[in-house]
């Protein structure tokens, strides 16, 4: 039996406060293994003496929540090292950005996330039908993404097919490689409208870096 995972993480708010909103998803053909390579970033930590904390983007750049009392030095480091682990891993994934003022209510959302991701599945469904089961990992965060996750793999491909589990990114390594590709998504689109912040820089240096250390390796990864 073949298993593709699907994990989903998203950036931004559904009622449109922030000005974009991101969805990824990463896939992984379950045959290919992963676990060499977590516990290959797991002791690159512990020789550097960095605690092995779950990847989370937004607090590790802010300094909050589990990373609150780090050096940036070594917060810098965590997001370098994490970045590593992203290009060795065999995944795939796509990330779609939206503006909030164009679409300004949730449901506006659900229905531009939803037209989105049926497309994505109709132009691979060759690949998304060579499996057995597509698991879909989510946690449930936000109503826009899980409506639209339930009513594009619904109608794409057979119920049968999509079996949808909770997802917690503390538990899952590769929703934490979401949440990654998301803040390159988004740190992406700052970029290019000149909106990157002081973090940003900081993290990233500045548009020509990023493009040529943090997107280009990303996007090696991206999903035709």
């Amino acid at each position: 039996m073949s298993d593709l995972s699907v994990f989903v993480d998203e950036s931004g708010s559904q009622e449109g406060r922030s000005a974009y909103y991101v969805v990824t998803y990463v896939l992984h053909d379950q045959v290919e293994d992963v676990a060499a390579r977590f516990a290959m970033y797991e002791e690159s930590l512990a020789k550097r003496g960095l605690p092995n904390i779950p990847f989370h983007a937004n607090p590790l750049m802010r300094g909050n929540e589990d990373y609150a009392g780090m050096s940036i030095e070594g917060r810098k480091y965590l997001m370098v090292s994490f970045g590593m682990l992203v290009q060795k891993l065999p995944i795939r994934y796509r990330s779609f950005v939206y503006r909030s003022r164009e679409f300004g209510t949730p449901d506006k959302l659900q229905s531009l996330i939803r037209r989105d991701l049926a497309a994505l599945l109709a132009d691979n469904l060759e690949y998304f039908q060579s499996f057995d089961c597509v698991k879909i990992y989510y946690d449930r965060g936000q109503p826009a993404v899980t409506g639209a996750l339930e009513a594009a793999f619904g109608y794409v491909l057979s119920k049968e097919a999509a079996v949808r589990r909770e997802s917690d990114y503390r538990c899952y390594r590769l929703a934490q490689v979401a949440d990654y590709l998301c803040e390159i998504e988004l740190a992406a689109v700052k970029y290019e409208h000149g909106e990157q912040t002081e973090t940003d820089n900081k993290f990233f240096g500045g548009k020509g870096p990023f493009k040529k250390n943090w997107l280009k390796q990303a996007r090696r990864k991206l999903l035709g």
